[in-house]
C-alpha cells in the first residue's frame, strides 16, 4: 500500500528522547537513521562547529540488524555512549565489527544498563542530568544471523527501557521487542505515563500467511497484538499508548482496516514517522 501511495512510507523503528537542554538519546539506531536525523530538526548538528551532534547516547534493546546498523551512521560525529548488555555488545562486535569500526572514528563509550534503580543518563558537561533510566530483562534469543554454535551469554538478548524525568517524575516505557508479557514488564506498564510497545504482528501466524513455513510471532520474539498485548494495553491509564516496530504485513497499517479500528477503539495509537509527544 505504501508503494502505491495509499499510506505513507515508513522507516524502520527508532525512538528519540530529549530533555529541556536539547540532549537526545536514541532507543536503537535503525539503518534508516541518516534520513531520520535529516527529517527531525532537533537532531541535526548545531551551526557552531563543523562536527557536533545533540545525540548523547544510544540504548540498544537487542542486536537485531534493524537496531544496530544505524550506529555506523554516527561514526563521524563526536563521542557518544552506547548502552547495551554484554550479550548484545558481544554480538555487535563479533558478528558486525561495530566496536572496532566505531573505535577508529568517534570511539563511543559502552555502558551496561542498570536493571535495578533508575540511574542518570550522561548528558553535556556542567548540566545536571534530567533523564533517568532502567532496563527490564525480557525473554529473547540471539538474532538469526548468529550461529547457534557461537558461545554467548544465555541472558541479556532482549530488554526494554523505562525512562523517568527527574523534574516531573513521569515515566516512559519503550519496549519494541516483547516475546512475553512478564510480570516485571507488566509492572512497568502499570507505572508508566507513556508506553511505546511492540506492534510487530497483529496475529501469531501473520507472517506464515505470506511466507509459508515462517515461525509464529512468539518464536520470533514478538507477542501478537490480537489476544496478546491489546487486551493489556487497553486497560492501562497511560496518556500515551502507541504501537511501534510494526511489520509491513500488519493490517493495522491500513487506516480502513478493522484491525486498525480495534486498536484505535482501545485508545491506542499506531506509530508513524515524525510522531511527537511530551510527557
Amino acid at each position: 500500500m505504501a508503494r502505491s501511495g495509499v499510506i505513507p512510507v515508513r522507516t524502520q523503528s527508532c525512538v528519540a528522547i530529549g530533555d529541556s537542554h536539547n540532549n537526545w538519546f536514541l532507543v536503537n539506531a535503525s539503518s534508516d537513521l541518516s534520513g531520520q536525523l535529516h527529517g527531525f530538526s532537533e537532531l541535526k548538528p548545531l551551526p557552531h562547529s563543523a562536527r557536533n551532534t545533540p545525540i548523547r547516547g544510544v540504548l540498544l534493546t537487542n542486536a537485531d540488524l534493524d537496531h544496530v546498523l544505524g550506529l555506523f551512521c554516527l561514526r563521524e560525529g563526536i563521542g557518544f555512549e552506547i548502552y547495551a548488555t554484554t550479550a548484545v555488545r558481544s554480538i555487535a562486535e563479533r558478528m558486525l565489527g561495530i566496536e572496532t569500526v566505531l573505535g577508529c572514528f568517534c570511539a563511543p563509550r559502552w555502558r551496561q544498563p542498570s536493571f535495578k534503580d533508575f540511574t542518570p543518563l550522561t548528558e553535556a558537561p556542567g548540566l545536571e542530568p534530567e533523564l533517568l533510566c532502567r532496563a527490564i530483562e525480557l525473554p529473547g534469543k540471539p538474532p538469526p544471523f548468529v550461529s547457534t554454535s557461537d558461545p554467548l551469554p544465555s541472558e541479556g538478548h532482549s530488554i526494554a527501557y523505562q525512562f523517568q524525568d527527574r523534574r516531573t517524575k513521569r515515566k516512559l516505557l519503550v519496549a519494541p521487542d516483547v516475546a512475553m508479557l512478564t510480570q516485571p514488564l507488566r509492572d512497568a506498564m502499570q507505572t508508566s505515563d507513556g508506553i511505546l510497545f511492540d506492534g510487530t504482528f497483529w496475529s501469531a501466524d501473520e507472517l506464515a500467511s505470506v511466507r509459508p513455513g515462517a515461525k509464529p510471532a512468539g518464536e520470533m520474539g514478538h507477542v501478537a497484538i490480537n489476544g496478546g498485548s491489546l487486551p493489556v494495553l487497553s486497560t492501562l491509564g497511560a496518556s500515551q499508548r502507541i504501537y511501534i516496530h510494526i511489520n509491513n504485513t500488519n493490517p493495522i497499517l491500513d487506516p480502513a482496516s478493522p484491525e486498525r479500528a480495534a486498536v484505535e477503539g482501545a485508545g491506542i495509537r499506531v506509530g508513524a514517522d515524525g510522531m511527537e509527544f511530551e510527557l
